[in-house]
């Protein structure tokens, strides 16, 4: 058992490939109870993601104390204070050197308010004010509610005073000014509004997530571990049974059990590790680091150096459990299928869970839910409509030639995750180049071997090509043509997002491109700090020092724009290549601003001298990343990236913030407005 959850552990850490996101920990719901005499109970329930916790009502510190307020209303009154209930954590913190105690609930909470109505129908609307927190404190959020409640007891004419329930929310000025005293510059939190994202994955529909995973077990079905099995387990339960009924039922019972199973798989995902979990993990380095090696053995595997197998001993005694018949006989069956083909069927999963585990943790269960049901669907189909079986392609070489063709693929996803990983800790191994180089070779050798002008030790022998092969090979041939202008320079803004970043590469065309583009407002000529491990993108003179840019931003009397961005962030690049390559906005960004990149999953340590503990999180402040992500956290209560600020060199917000949107129009205008503020209040001193 030990070991299976070893296995579990490194098959699910999957870390994404999209950007870093806000996560939404907090899942909430309300109801409402009838009482009786006109008395009603509301009822609000939150479920949180494991680590996370909610502050009590009692809760006074530099966070948000979880508040009831019901918009004012003369048709009921609030009876008593609110009430909540759930296993309340209390717990002395340090704060630099100050003691608070903080009071919370994790997992699950319930927060309840008794009412009494005036009136027989009664609207009520209100909102729940709360702070969601784990190492950083998400911004303080508002759940609101509305209810129309009914009572024929209530009797109309008795007169009573309203109570004003504004009195019941929490005085938040003391977590205000304590919040500004964790930052050297105080910002406007008016402005503190992210754009969110129209492409981020957390947002993707449910359906988006069923055809991902339908899909892939579509896949996984051609594959040669699980496609010759599908006659043979048909034609066992036809021929076996009875009659045709009985067989169809056997059938139908496997094909259920096969989906069970995977939906089980789903749950275990969620249960064990979370949302939130497989999130966090998108910008570690060591996940990263781990899951290119399993994605570049899962490639080889594909490739036919080796078969990644269970132990035989998990296989003889699933089996043992299928000779006992019936309806639990034929579910280890079914699971015997699933440790079978687990050669076959790992690596896709293996690339699946990453598209699967952004946002809540229904995702997992209808992704791995869907992958089952592909598996599933053909048991049921031929064993009711067995005549079909014929039109089935016979098992045989082109089998392998889809097994090898994912095993390419896999070996190109797998670079992806070295990138993060180099890129984060300065090795250079991967600069833009040289990662479109290997890209380019393993596409155009796929395309080779398509055509039939490689062969690998266990291919066979080759009469002619097929349609579908040539399809494929015509589809690689186009991807290493695509990629071809890339070497040079050109941004490949499709795939952006998943190239190292384009400053990186030694030889860039491009820039040439650029050059009219004024530069000639450059803030220094002088060399910058972490100007040797950093570059901007598109020749933008800008700075990676918070310290040095603000510096920078007084002297040339120019308002900031701070851009928190990160190495394993999909969005940051395609933001770079799509938005800021745009002529005005890159005029603008080279003229009008002094613009600081901040990487918040950088590995570069900070001097001794400058390390320090987090008066926001309480951790140990070591790398450049660590303090980017601090001032982010602590200053804007925010963890997602992009994340665009513009401000003056006091730290005084300019306008709203901004997070990930492709809008270049919308861009541009935001920055002008900024900018017209900035003059603003230039002129006005």
């Amino acid at each position: 058992m030990k070991s299976f959850k070893l296995l579990l552990f490194f098959l699910f850490a999957f870390s994404g490939i999209s950007s870093a996101q806000m996560v939404v920990p907090s899942h909430w719901s309300h109801t409402v109870k009838d009482l009786g005499k006109g008395d009603f109970d509301i009822v609000i329930t939150v479920t949180l993601d494991p680590g996370w916790h909610v502050f009590s009502k009692d809760y006074v510190g530099i966070s948000v104390a979880t508040s009831l307020t019901l918009e004012k209303n003369k048709d009921f009154v609030e009876v008593g204070k609110l009430r909540e209930a759930g296993n309340l954590i209390v717990k002395e913190v340090d704060l630099g050197g100050e003691k608070e105690t903080e009071k919370y609930y994790e997992n699950k909470a319930v927060f309840s308010q008794k009412i009494k109505l005036l009136k027989k129908d009664v609207l009520v609307k209100g909102g729940l004010d709360y702070m969601t927190c784990k190492e950083v404190c998400l911004p303080p959020t508002t759940y609101d509610f509305e209810l129309k409640l009914h009572s024929d007891a209530v009797v109309e004419k008795v007169e009573a005073t309203v109570v004003d329930s504004s009195k019941t929310k929490t005085d938040t000025s003391k977590v205000d000014a304590a919040i500004n005293k964790t930052s050297t510059e105080k910002s406007d939190s008016s402005l503190v509004k992210s754009f969110e994202s129209k492409n981020d994955a957390a947002t993707d529909s449910i359906w988006k997530i069923f055809l991902l995973g339908f899909g892939s077990g579509l896949l996984a079905l051609i594959q040669p571990c699980v496609f010759p099995i599908i006659p043979l387990t048909v034609s066992f339960f036809t021929k076996r049974s009875k009659d045709k009924a009985k067989g169809r039922i056997n059938a139908m019972v496997y094909a259920a059990s096969i989906l069970i199973i995977f939906v089980v798989f789903g749950f275990l995902v969620s249960l064990i590790f979370g949302s939130d979990a497989l999130n966090s993990w998108s910008s570690s380095w060591l996940f990263n680091l781990v899951f290119f090696v399993l994605l570049f053995v899962f490639s080889l595997s594909f490739l036919g150096v080796f078969e990644i197998t269970l132990p035989s001993s998990w296989i003889n005694k699933t089996e043992s459990f299928a000779d006992r018949g019936g309806f639990v006989g034929i579910f280890f069956m079914a699971f015997s299928l699933v440790l079978i083909s687990f050669s076959c069927t790992v690596p896709i999963i293996g690339n699946l869970l990453p598209l699967i585990t952004k946002g809540d943790a229904i995702r997992p269960l209808v992704g791995l839910g869907a992958f089952g049901l592909a598996l599933a669907i053909p048991f049921g189909f031929f064993a009711w409509f067995p005549g079909f079986l014929q039109s089935l392609p016979k098992s045989g070489g082109w089998m392998n030639t889809v097994k090898v063709t994912l095993g390419f693929v896999e070996l190109a996803l797998c670079l992806i995750y070295l990138s993060k990983v180099d890129l984060a800790y300065h090795w250079q191994i991967l600069s833009r180049d040289i990662f479109l180089v290997l890209w380019i070779t393993i596409f155009g050798v796929l395309g080779l071997y398509l055509i039939g002008k490689i062969r690998l030790s266990h291919d066979g022998d080759i009469q002619h090509i097929s349609v579908g092969r040539l399809l494929m090979a015509i589809l690689s041939f186009s991807v290493t043509l695509y990629l071809l202008p890339g070497i040079f320079g050109a941004p490949l803004k499709p795939i952006s997002g998943y190239l190292p970043p384009q400053a990186t590469q030694d030889f860039d065309l491009s820039r040439l491109l650029i050059e009219g583009v004024s530069n000639s407002t450059s803030h220094s000529s002088k060399p910058k700090k972490y100007g040797d491990i950093f570059h901007m993108p598109h020749g933008i003179d800008g700075y990676f020092d918070y310290e040095e840019g603000i510096q920078a931003a007084k002297e040339s009397g120019k308002p900031v724009m701070l851009d928190f961005t990160g190495w394993a962030c999909v969005n940051c690049r395609k933001m770079e290549a799509a938005v800021w390559s745009d002529a005005n906005v890159l005029k603008r960004l080279k003229e009008d601003y002094v613009l600081i990149s901040m990487f918040v999953d950088d590995k570069t340590m900070l001097p001794e001298d400058k390390q320090y503990v987090s008066a926001f999180s309480g951790n140990k402040i070591k790398t450049l990343g660590n303090w980017y992500s601090d001032i982010q956290a602590s200053k804007y209560n925010t963890n997602t990236q992009p994340f665009y600020v513009l401000m003056d060199s006091d730290g005084k917000l300019l306008n709203e913030t901004r997070s990930f949107n492709e809008d270049i129009d919308a861009y541009v205008k935001w920055l002008d407005k900024a900018l017209e503020e900035y003059k603003r209040r230039t002129v006005s001193k």
